[in-house]
């Protein structure tokens, strides 16, 4: 008998794991949670997507991915990356379609200054699951840290 993907669950007919032989589809508003594309939701092995909606007026904790690496892209409103080079904390002020790499373990956090709309983001990783490590405060990526 053969297995296949079952269109209402993700998962082979078996009941196991999404199947990894195939395109999968994940349809606007069947996230789970912020997870698009994982292990947990298709069967990814290498890869984490998600999408993030920051309300207005917000920050997250500072905290960095671990070994993953992030790659971002704006989708809606206009937040703000901010890490530290050292010296003094480096705000980068973004907008719709632009995009950027966190490379692994650089603490950062995101902020929506903006009073009236969220910021919405989708997230890459380059690992199957997110990876937050909270910190209490930001500092800049030691070269031999890195290694």
């Amino acid at each position: 008998m053969s297995t296949y993907k079952d269109a209402g669950t993700g998962q082979g007919t078996d009941g196991k794991r999404p199947l990894n032989n195939r395109v999968h589809h994940v349809r606007a508003g069947e996230l789970d949670g912020y997870a698009a594309i994982s292990g947990g939701t298709v069967g990814s092995r290498n890869l984490w997507m998600g999408m993030v909606e920051n309300p207005p007026l917000s920050a997250t904790d500072n905290h960095h991915h671990g070994e993953s690496e992030a790659g971002i892209y704006v989708v809606s409103g206009h937040p703000v990356f901010v890490y530290h080079d050292g010296t003094q904390e480096v705000r980068i002020a973004a907008g719709p379609g632009d995009f950027f790499l966190v490379p692994p373990n650089v603490p950062h956090r995101e902020e929506n200054p903006d009073p009236d709309g969220p910021a919405v983001v989708v997230i890459a990783r380059t690992t199957q699951e997110p990876i937050k490590v909270s910190l209490p405060e930001l500092y800049q990526l030691q070269e031999e840290e890195t290694k």
